[in-house]
């Protein structure tokens, strides 16, 4: 008998589609950015690649704390998305990265930003949920995340 391909990983973060795009993303910029530079270029290189790891650090680790707090370090992340735009901009002008990598850089971007926009609003669509249920039994008090909504 074959076993089952649809294991939960025991870090959750990692069964999220919108972080594994986040470490593509990580290693793309590294990888285009892999060469030999002078000094004030490894100052950006370093900053760029901060910010592109902290995209699926804010993943990871809001994903570990309540739905709140999940949302705002998704936000977290969506700030250095916005870092990445503007590293782009500029490792584009310095010819660090060329028009094709220019392009594939913000395609990244724009995709991770619709993912998380997607994420935080389903976080916020489950919270009102259960302030609704909460309302109307106040009994229950759970806070785990939708299943069917974990996805991104």
């Amino acid at each position: 008998m074959e076993q089952e391909e649809n294991v939960v990983s025991f870090f959750r973060f990692e069964d999220l589609r919108v972080y594994a795009k986040a470490t593509n993303y990580a290693c793309w910029v590294i990888e285009q950015l892999s060469a030999p530079r002078s000094n004030a270029e490894k100052v950006l290189v370093k900053s760029f690649c901060r910010s592109a790891n902290d995209i699926a650090l804010n993943i990871a680790e809001g994903s570990s704390r309540n739905k709140t707090q999940f949302d705002h370090y998704l936000k977290i992340a969506k700030t250095a998305i916005r870092e990445c735009v503007v590293f782009t901009e500029v490792a584009h002008k310095r010819g660090l990265l060329g028009d094709i990598q220019f392009d594939q850089s913000r395609e990244y971007l724009m995709e991770l930003t619709r993912m998380l926009g997607a994420l935080i609003i389903s976080l916020q669509r489950a919270a009102e949920r259960r302030a609704v249920r909460d309302e109307e039994s106040p009994d229950s008090e759970t806070d785990s995340y939708p299943s069917d909504e974990m996805s991104f």
